[in-house]
């Protein structure tokens, strides 16, 4: 009775059939893949004396072991259910030519997607300047990933563009990196007054390293202003531009107390009478 049941066909074309059988074969591979991938991620991510993954190397590992496991279980699926691969590939050859010209940046794209798998020169939770976006990568995909910006918008990036582009990777082991915020002056300022102002906006903000540099380099004579560069380290680097202004709103402040001025363009019309 049982045998009858699981030799029942679903599905039946010429010689070829699908039973309950062969159903339940690719359910139990489908679950036990699954199960399977659970049981390696939580090992991979597991915090332990054996373990010694950083959360973006832990990320990478998984994804190239899910993806190889995957197709191996895709494979079994296909051939459990009568399926031949060999047979499948010889006779789309020309089909997949076809769409191997049409989904070529997808192609591009899926091989950048394994390039930055292997080679982890980006990694989950780096911070990335590409084209002027400066974005946190979240997930690392075969063919995407996804970075959060710093308007807080999930942003969809093709890998191909990660790795053919100039991108600057804010990310290093220190963790930390050096920032700058240009300001002009009116000539006639004192300029030891300004470098010392400029120093004290600086160390006053929490999210400025104070055990490194912190310099003021004055940069140039302008055509009306004297020009000058404060340098500092922060860790916070996705957040720099709020770190920014609000070390320029101490810098006003404080150029306000001591009556410096901060010039503006201004033009003088002449007027002639003949």
């Amino acid at each position: 009775m049982i045998n009858k049941f699981l030799e029942f066909k679903i599905f039946s074309f010429n010689n070829y059939s699908i039973t309950i059988l062969d159903i339940i074969i690719v359910l139990f591979i489908f679950i036990l893949t699954r199960f399977l991938l659970l049981i390696i991620k939580k090992a991979i991510n597991g915090k332990n004396k054996f373990n010694k993954l950083d959360t973006g190397s832990s990320f990478a590992l998984f994804q190239l072991v899910k993806y190889f496991i995957w197709t191996i279980s895709i494979a079994l699926m296909l051939e459990s259910i009568g399926v031949k691969l060999t047979i499948l590939l010889a006779g789309s050859a020309a089909l997949l030519v076809g769409i191997g010209l049409g989904l070529q940046q997808t192609f591009n794209d899926v091989v950048s997607g394994i390039i930055l798998l292997f080679e982890q020169s980006v990694k989950v939770d780096d911070i990335l300047d590409i084209d002027g976006e400066v974005v946190i990568i979240k997930e690392i995909g075969l063919r995407t990933s996804k970075g959060l910006s710093r308007n807080e918008v999930i942003i969809t990036l093709p890998n191909n563009l990660i790795t053919t582009n100039k991108v600057i990777n804010w990310s290093n082991k220190s963790k930390k990196a050096i920032f700058r915020i240009h300001i002009g002056v009116a000539y006639g300022s004192d300029v030891d007054l300004v470098i010392k102002l400029l120093k004290e906006s600086a160390l006053e903000h929490e999210k400025v390293l104070k055990n490194d540099l912190v310099e003021v380099r004055f940069t140039d004579f302008a055509d009306s202003s004297l020009n000058f560069s404060l340098l500092f380290y922060s860790k916070s680097l996705f957040d720099i531009e709020r770190v920014k202004s609000d070390i320029r709103i101490i810098i006003n402040k404080k150029f306000i107390e001591n009556k410096i001025m901060i010039p503006f363009p201004q033009m003088d019309l002449h007027l002639k009478r003949n």
